[in-house]
Formats: structure tokens, C-alpha cells, sequence
């Protein structure tokens, strides 16, 4: 998603082979209001996801993962003077993302972003 962001190709094809479903739907619909509003995001977010939980137990097929992601240096940018989008800075933000295994891949499945300064 970061990846793509940076030029807000909400049609990459590297977005279905890390996110389906929901979570995929999303993310395309959010990088195609960037690109139709003409937004491009710069830089890259910190993340350190932790497991909150594995089903089943023993050889698990869907993972959920928790963070406190960073987006300080994350932000949006007008494409055609390359001035930030808006006033609100980024910063730290509460994240969960169920992460599926389907046909052998592990997927994002749904995902949750806090709004900053959730943890």
C-alpha cells in the first residue's frame, strides 16, 4: 500500500496480492479519491505489528496483528505544486489487521486505523 500510495495508483495489481476483501476495497477506494482529488502520499510509515492472536492454535490460517504505526513522516501532497494536502500532521495511531492465509498467501483481510494520537 505505501508502495502504491506514492503515486496513488489505486489499480496496482501488487494491491490484490497483499490485501483482499474488505481491506482491498478499501485501500483501492481510498488511493482513487487521492488520485481523482489529486493527492500523492510521500515518505514511508513505521510499523512494528505484533500478533494478538493465531487461529487455530496449531498451523493457524488467520493471524491478528496490533500496532501503534507512526505516520509522521507519511503524509499527503498536492500533485501538481507538491505542497501538503492539509493542515494535520501525522503521528502515532492505533492499527489491527486480520491477516488471512488463502491459496498459500497470507492476505490483509480487514483492517482498523485509530485516529492519531490513539496510542
Amino acid at each position: 500500500m505505501a508502495e502504491a500510495a506514492k503515486t496513488s495508483d489505486w489499480d496496482s495489481p501488487t494491491l490484490a496480492q497483499h490485501a483482499t476483501g474488505e481491506a482491498l476495497s478499501a485501500i483501492m477506494r481510498g488511493m482513487y479519491a487521492d488520485h481523482l482529488n489529486g493527492l500523492v502520499t510521500e515518505g514511508e510509515p513505521k510499523n512494528a505489528p505484533k500478533v494478538s492472536s493465531a487461529t487455530p492454535m496449531q498451523d493457524p490460517t488467520t493471524v491478528v496483528f496490533s500496532d501503534c504505526g507512526d505516520s509522521t513522516h507519511w503524509l499527503k501532497y498536492r500533485k501538481d505544486n507538491g505542497k501538503l494536502a492539509d493542515d494535520k500532521p501525522g503521528g502515532r495511531q492505533a492499527i489491527t489487521a486480520e491477516v488471512r492465509k488463502l491459496n498459500g498467501a497470507w492476505k490483509v483481510a480487514r483492517f482498523a486505523v485509530e485516529a492519531v494520537g490513539s496510542c
